[in-house]
């Protein structure tokens, strides 16, 4: 395979109700068949009338950014400062659910797409009605990720091609079957698409030529790539402009592109949050830890206790508790059972026993502390995915208190 990555200059500011398929056509009349457009999401966004009015500084600005933050924020998944990340009603995790203030004036803000698969299809279809031109489109925007420094392009949205190339069940040259493997080949296209497109640069849409099949001529007439003037940057010339072509004429020129199913598009790139391993920021998740651990509640699980998860437990609040306060596991099964069968409302699931001792002499005060020390272990144990009841001691032993696993 080989891939070429083309500029499309000239399509110069974008305003709202302003028709993206004229502008793309007519900046580049050498697009053909097969070609995948990788259009900023920005100027999508300009095009529909994704805007909102703000004043240009001061604590109103930064009100004002607040209040639409928060209305295009599904979930906060984590909070730095003044930086938020969000995910949006979408279902994206991003910096500040995409909001942008450059390449705009002062006194707007641009939101994302309200749906960029929508957007990409309804642009796809336009190309094809107007030029007789089969292509797919990518909406991009950029995006950080987890444990890498540095943004990068991804998908928002995508017509015209999978957003997945799935791998599984394929075999390596090793003969290995291929389990895991599926490439969000949309997000690399995106990415190599910001190569050429820039921050700075005012070239909002790029071309990635040869990942896709052609399957009919240049839209053009048979110019497989962009005029250049010289320099090495391909540019349009007006000669060949597609959007100086009437459709009808166009259409008697070449046939119709073969049109390709639009796919499901980039919304498969989306994750639901329940399976997100990574669905909270790490002080995110250390609060919603401690929220769960204030409303724990009583009950032992299904499965069985594991020993060495309880041992972890007592040891991790061994040097937290009172000192002479002890927590004991035990490990006889007919001991075990012998005690169970004198605790008041001993759980019939229940397959492991913690007894806990105070120290003493005890007062008032210290029955206080200790109960606070046996929610520790408790929570310790629910950390290591065992659940507990609190029980008053067997009777007749020594313990203030036992706990059922």
């Amino acid at each position: 395979m080989r891939l070429e990555i083309l500029p499309v200059p000239g399509i110069g500011d974008v305003t709202e109700g302003d028709d993206l398929a004229v502008l793309i056509g007519t900046a580049a009349p050498w697009l053909r068949d097969g070609d995948v457009l990788v259009v900023t999401s920005k100027i999508v966004s300009k095009a529909e009338g994704r805007l909102v009015d703000v004043p240009a500084d001061g604590p109103e600005r930064l009100a004002a950014r607040d209040e639409v933050l928060a209305a295009e924020t599904a979930r906060v998944v984590a909070t730095r400062g003044q930086t938020r990340i969000v995910q949006t009603h979408h279902g994206f995790v991003m910096a500040s659910a995409g909001i942008d203030a450059s390449n705009v004036d002062k006194t707007r803000l641009v939101l994302l797409p309200v749906d960029p698969d929508a957007s990409a299809r309804s642009l796809r279809a336009a190309l094809r009605d107007r030029y007789r031109i089969d292509v797919a489109v990518i909406i991009s925007d950029t995006m950080g990720r987890p444990w890498r420094n540095g943004l990068t392009d991804v998908a928002l949205g995508v017509a015209g091609m999978p957003a997945i190339r799935d791998h599984r069940g394929e075999v390596d040259p090793y003969g290995n079957e291929l389990q895991l493997t599926q490439m969000a080949v949309v997000d690399e296209l995106a990415g190599a698409g910001e190569l050429i497109k820039g921050k700075c640069d005012q070239v909002p849409v790029a071309v990635v030529r040869g990942y896709l099949p052609a399957t009919s001529p240049p839209a053009d007439g048979g110019r497989a790539h962009p005029p250049t003037d010289g320099s090495g940057v391909h540019r349009p010339t007006d000669g060949n402009r597609l959007a100086h072509r009437p459709t009808e004429a166009h259409g008697r020129d070449r046939p119709a592109a073969r049109l390709v199913d639009d796919g499901v598009g980039a919304a498969a790139l989306v994750r639901e949050s329940a399976l997100d391993l990574f669905s909270l920021g790490t002080a995110e998740a250390r609060a919603a830890g401690l929220r769960a651990a204030a409303t724990l509640a009583d009950g032992p699980g299904e499965a069985p206790v594991d020993p060495a998860a309880v041992d972890r437990a007592i040891a991790a609040v061994a040097e937290v508790v009172a000192p002479g306060t002890t927590f004991t596991r035990i490990t006889d099964d007919e001991v075990r059972d012998g005690l169970a069968a004198t605790v008041d409302g001993w759980p019939a699931g229940a397959t492991g026993l913690v007894l806990g001792a105070a120290p003493t002499p005890v007062d008032q005060p210290d029955l206080v502390r200790f109960g606070a020390d046996l929610h520790r272990l408790r929570i310790a144990l629910a950390a290591e995915g065992v659940p507990s009841t609190l029980l008053p001691p067997p009777k007749g032993s020594i313990a203030s208190a036992c706990l059922a696993l």
